[in-house]
């Protein structure tokens, strides 16, 4: 876990560390939660401008808002971290990780405003680790829900929709989705092939200082991959050495 052992500058600020759960969390909350799109089709489309790694690495970074949240609230954080991990590491070739997922029989509970969180960001990254394996059009869509879940649970949202809205707009340039102008069949089965994009990593969303390009983005995955213990995340499926 030694990559998440920094708390990201915006996180911080954003006085998401320790503070006091003092958000609504109301059958009404919840349900809006489970089925997020109603109300947020402006959001949706502007997700679907940014492709499928970049998709990934956005899950990835709000995973790392819902983390630094309840860090030191639930144990569930420790298989969230790991989780993360293998989101970054999926970036780089999705077949060195396990599907990621997760209460697949309905057998965890769910109640309570950081059980219940933690239980619907990890159920929306399941959904959307499946979209991204099948290459479905439609991967976008389920990132609708994990943003407003992280944004509801932030104290100062004004600083999570800062960084947001900078954060995708830097996507859709650098990451942009070949497809977001097409009319896309719901019912149809087609399969995307993301493995020619270009991989993104954690610094991207986190380090202001981070200056983009192809090259030093791919150093950086590959550094972030090298100091994972492997032994230590079953969602892992590497070689000894990642390269």
């Amino acid at each position: 876990m030694r990559n998440l052992n920094n708390v990201p500058k915006v996180i911080m600020e954003s006085k998401s560390i320790g503070h006091a759960i003092n958000y609504k969390w109301t059958k009404k909350k919840i349900n809006k939660l489970l089925d997020p799109i109603e109300g947020n089709e402006d959001l949706e489309q502007v997700l679907m401008q940014i492709n499928h790694k970049g998709s990934i690495g956005l899950t990835a970074a709000l995973l790392e808002w819902v983390y630094w949240r309840f860090t030191g609230y639930s144990q569930a954080t420790n298989d969230t971290q790991k989780r993360i991990e293998a989101l970054w590491c999926s970036i780089n070739n999705r077949e060195q990780t396990n599907p990621l997922l997760f209460d697949t029989e309905f057998e965890i509970p769910a109640a309570g405003s950081v059980n219940g969180a933690i239980w619907i960001a990890l159920m929306n990254v399941t959904m959307i680790d499946v979209r991204y394996r099948k290459g479905s059009y439609f991967l976008q869509n389920d990132l609708v829900g994990l943003v407003i879940l992280a944004r509801h649970i932030t104290p100062k949202k004004k600083n999570f929709d800062n960084w947001l809205t900078q954060t995708i707009a830097n996507l859709a340039y650098t990451h942009p989705n070949p497809y977001k102008n097409d009319e896309l069949d719901e019912s149809d089965e087609a399969i995307y092939d993301s493995s020619n994009e270009p991989v993104i990593c954690r610094e991207f969303f986190f380090d202001e200082n981070f200056d983009y390009s192809i090259e030093a983005t791919e150093n950086a995955i590959h550094g972030f991959i090298n100091n994972l213990d492997l032994k230590a995340n079953s969602f892992l499926n590497l070689p000894k050495k990642a390269s």
